[in-house]
């Protein structure tokens, strides 16, 4: 198995819903939406197994400041091989020197991201409004 890594975003929707399926986030709920944010995204670094798309991680920034990181995801087949910190490189990489590098991690991520160089914000907690 070779994987290699790309900056495209010449990615069908079909593969992102079979990505995200996998790891049954909630984001699938609104297909068109996702595949659409993923595109539009600051920065798109994706792996790839053959043609099968097998991690992907994004970006959302001002472009000098502050840089926000939505997803990491990679397929359960394929983790603890060290793609997604590949994938954490190539954002870190990109927008190394910037004052903020911010993220939201779930429980069974926060190891993880402190693997990549993140901690915990001191008296912040994250928010999210949810419209029904």
């Amino acid at each position: 198995m070779t994987i290699h890594f790309s900056e495209t975003r010449d990615i069908e929707l079909t593969q992102i819903i079979f990505l995200y399926k996998a790891n049954r986030w909630s984001s699938i709920q609104k297909p068109q939406e996702l595949h659409q944010g993923l595109l539009n995204s600051h920065y798109l670094v994706s792996a790839w197994d053959g043609s099968e798309l097998v991690g992907i991680g994004n970006a959302i920034s001002d472009g000098y400041l502050v840089v926000y990181y939505p997803h990491l995801i990679v397929h359960p087949d394929y983790q603890h091989q060290g793609i997604g910190k590949q994938l954490m490189e190539m954002l870190q990489r990109r927008y190394q020197g910037f004052h903020m590098q911010i993220l939201v991690a779930d429980q069974d991520a926060i190891a993880f991201y402190e693997k990549c160089g993140f901690v915990k914000a001191e008296n912040t907690q994250a928010m999210w409004y949810l419209p029904s």
